[in-house]
């Protein structure tokens, strides 16, 4: 059976990473049988998560994840979708990841009150001598990489004018619709939930989760996703 390593549910999410999440969904959209496990992070070739191994075959990454279903399984997740809206639907996903992302990033780990209700737990298998001064490293590790990236060079004031456009054409694209390219969930709505669903968590505070709630559609949607994909979480 195919494995899918995972970090495991988390701050009311059904994964800590919304890349984790996306990926389960992926492989429940395929309807194909997976197992989870959750101690493979050391073994992760990229260094993170989430891969799976599929009969052997070791799959990093959740977009390669993804390509090597459609691949192996002839699986079409954008079946039905005009060709303008398979393309608006990749380029959509992208910017989640490239954007959402590294603002929940910026608030879950450089937020003082933050990481305390939540990566802090990350590190509590190290030593309590030795914990403080690893965590201070991958906090600094984590903040230089988001000042490289970008996101930590806007002062609040500029991010929240980012994200309230950001989350303002999120809920201009869902619109109405159950999901967010038509009445059935495509590749896109894998990623959107894992994304949105991890900025909406009530675990954290910060200026992605207030610009989202502010948007009916996003939250039902949400909701709505979570009921049929993840009743158990």
């Amino acid at each position: 059976m195919l494995t899918l390593y995972t970090f495991g549910p988390a701050f009311g999410l059904p994964d800590a990473s919304p890349f984790v999440v996306k990926a389960e969904m992926l492989l429940k959209l395929a309807g194909l049988p997976y197992r989870t496990d959750r101690g493979g992070f050391r073994r992760a070739p990229k260094g993170k998560l989430p891969f799976i191994d599929d009969d052997g075959e070791i799959v990093p990454d959740s977009t390669l994840i993804r390509l090597h279903i459609e691949r192996k399984y002839g699986v079409d997740f954008d079946a039905g979708l005009t060709p303008e809206q398979r393309g608006a639907a990749w380029m959509f996903e992208k910017a989640l990841e490239d954007h959402f992302y590294w603002h929940v990033v910026q608030a879950r780990w450089c937020d003082d009150g933050n990481f305390a209700r939540g990566p802090a737990s990350f590190f509590k298998s190290i030593p309590w001598p030795v914990r403080p001064v690893a965590q201070k490293v991958i906090r600094r590790k984590i903040r230089n990489t988001l000042h490289g990236q970008g996101t930590g060079r806007y002062r609040p004031p500029e991010q929240q004018q980012l994200l309230a456009r950001g989350t303002q054409s999120a809920a201009q694209l869902l619109g109405e619709k159950p999901y967010f390219f038509g009445d059935k969930p495509c590749g896109a709505d894998a990623t959107a939930f894992g994304f949105i669903s991890g900025a909406l968590t009530p675990s954290f505070d910060h200026l992605l989760r207030d610009e989202i709630e502010k948007h009916v559609n996003l939250t039902e949607y949400v909701a709505r996703m979570r009921r049929e994909f993840f009743p158990e979480v």
